[in-house]
């Protein structure tokens, strides 16, 4: 027998509880056909001698927003990392001003109050360009703060006459007049700004993305509620760019209600019937995105109960409970997997809510609906969605970047029942890993390392008891978040039958002590056989 590749002299952990560990691989076809004693005698094309480095199946980032990573890539870094205050981050808007041609709009992305201490005011925006067109979008993307000129070109000449938007917020001074931040449905009114002009733009975001992510070691990754259509995609394919395995989360609002195979109202998708599971393994279509609320961060996530130290904010809801049930059963009818954002306990009940009516309404077996974020959770709620087969899709990155942030807006009683997984997994629920990039960095091992030690930014714990194991963080990145999408027969293990798609470390990151499980990093990254990525 001859194949095309064998991997050997490999430290090899497989993640199938059958056979933990091998030292060599077998690859035909872009599939794994063998382990070590299985290649005896077997002739291949290619050996690959990796001297005795650690081995794990290829990450599949479960909530990994590709095209705003790229247009984040593309845009002014004001994350606080770079631009820790409020002067730094001025500082970046003024120096890109000062270098983009005249008439073109400075974007920005990244920046969270919590750190600088307040969020730009147009005003501020307006000294720092020089009076130009600025988007600086919240590193949570659930709001936007612009300049005067931006108010201008979209008709509301100095901030006056910006119209109330239906679940989002509009800030103003005494006289009414729009000051420069947006949150939720608001920033609608600013979307068209953000469009790319062109393919050309479309595929250099994709392409800037796709890099960074095989470069984390990213084989694959779920895109949710993609703002731009299924072609951009596919044209990216067809042009031979280098990508990770993509599945495709339309949101709602690309589906419209249509009548396909069934009689009635409610049938909710695409034209001909096309919904989630069409595709391959390259590519394919995924669940469908409902935003349901805001950001924790951002203090706009609806909750029960109002935010600690303000007696009058509980956060919102985008969609009215009944308008979010009747789409939530249209889309389950309709055969889509659902996959909706809700950070706040209340949001997450009203979810709930929705996918136990459309289960009575048309029982679907062993359909994985999702709770994106599933951010602040009591046990009721872990245990309802255990019943209900939903699986919870948290971000582990988001413990050291924001959970300072997110424990001040909880207070400490309500920030233990925070970005729970501890408590997911005894529930019997299939644990995934995300990072929801680029709104925190999508670096898998970082992510993998909150998880298992769960300290913030201040060196805080946030809540302990929801520390996980090295091994149930990597079977996240990998099992897990394949289950997620129904792809952990194609993906997610290291065993014959399964696409051959892997990751090299520069340490094994099931020995190394927990603390130092940040500082893994990539030395290539592999994709049906071939390898995207060295370093």
């Amino acid at each position: 027998m001859r194949i095309d590749t064998i991997v050997e002299n490999a430290r090899i952990r497989t993640m199938d509880a059958g056979r933990s560990t091998a030292s060599r691989l077998g690859i035909l076809n872009g599939r794994v056909v063998g382990l070590d004693e299985e290649l005896d005698g077997v002739q291949a094309d290619r050996r690959v001698d990796l001297e005795g480095a650690p081995v794990l199946p290829g990450f599949h980032d479960a909530h990994f927003h590709l095209m705003l990573t790229g247009f984040r890539l593309a845009a002014v870094d004001v994350r606080s990392a770079v631009a820790p205050t409020m002067d730094a981050v001025l500082a970046a808007v003024r120096a890109a001003s000062q270098t983009l041609p005249d008439g073109e709009v400075v974007f920005a992305s990244g920046y969270d109050q919590n750190i600088i201490g307040a969020h730009p005011s147009a005003a501020q925006l307006d000294e720092a360009s020089g009076g130009r067109a600025v988007v600086m979008e919240h590193v949570s993307a659930h709001m936007t703060t612009v300049s005067t000129a931006v108010f201008d070109l979209i008709g509301h000449t100095g901030g006056h006459g910006v119209p109330d938007v239906a679940g989002g917020h509009v800030a103003r001074d005494a006289e009414g007049r729009a000051t420069g931040l947006l949150q939720e449905n608001a920033q609608n009114l600013i979307e068209h700004l953000r469009e790319p002009g062109t393919q050309e733009q479309v595929a250099r975001y994709i392409e800037l993305a796709s890099r960074h992510a095989i470069e984390y070691g990213l084989t694959s990754i779920s895109e949710p509620g993609a703002r731009y259509a299924f072609t951009a995609y596919q044209t990216a394919r067809e042009r031979g760019a280098v990508m990770p395995r993509i599945v495709y989360m339309p949101f709602v609002s690309r589906l419209r209600s249509i009548r396909v195979f069934e009689d009635g109202e409610g049938w909710l998708g695409f034209d001909d019937g096309i919904r989630t599971g069409l595709g391959d393994d390259r590519l394919m279509l995924g669940p469908m995105k409902i935003v349901t609320d805001g950001s924790l961060i951002g203090r706009s996530a609806a909750m029960h109960h109002c935010y600690h130290g303000e007696s009058e904010n509980s956060g919102f809801m985008r969609f009215g409970p009944e308008e979010l049930r009747e789409a939530i059963v249209a889309g389950h009818r309709a055969g889509w997997t659902i996959a909706a954002h809700a950070i706040g306990d209340a949001a997450i009940d009203h979810v709930l809510d929705g996918f136990e009516e459309a289960q009575r309404v048309l029982p679907r077996p062993g359909v994985r609906h999702r709770i994106e974020h599933f951010a602040v959770a009591d046990d009721a709620q872990v245990a309802r969605a255990a019943a209900l087969g939903v699986v919870p899709v948290p971000q582990g990155r988001f413990i050291s970047e924001f959970g300072d942030g997110m424990a001040a807006a909880l207070g400490a009683e309500r920030a233990q029942h925070c970005y729970r997984m501890r408590s997911l997994l005894d529930a019997g629920i299939v644990l995934p890993g995300s990072t929801d990039s680029p709104i925190a960095d999508a670096n898998p091992l970082r992510s993998i390392h909150d998880m298992v030690n769960r300290t913030t930014a201040s060196g805080a714990v946030l809540a302990p008891e929801e520390r996980i194991s090295a091994y149930e963080a990597v079977h996240a990145y990998t099992v897990g978040s394949s289950h997620a999408v129904g792809q952990e027969h194609e993906r997610g293990r290291l065993i014959s039958g399964m696409l051959a798609d892997l990751v090299v470390l520069s340490d094994d990151v099931l020995a190394v002590d927990p603390s130092s499980i940040g500082d893994v990093t990539v030395r290539a990254t592999m994709i049906g056989g071939e390898f995207v990525f060295s370093d």
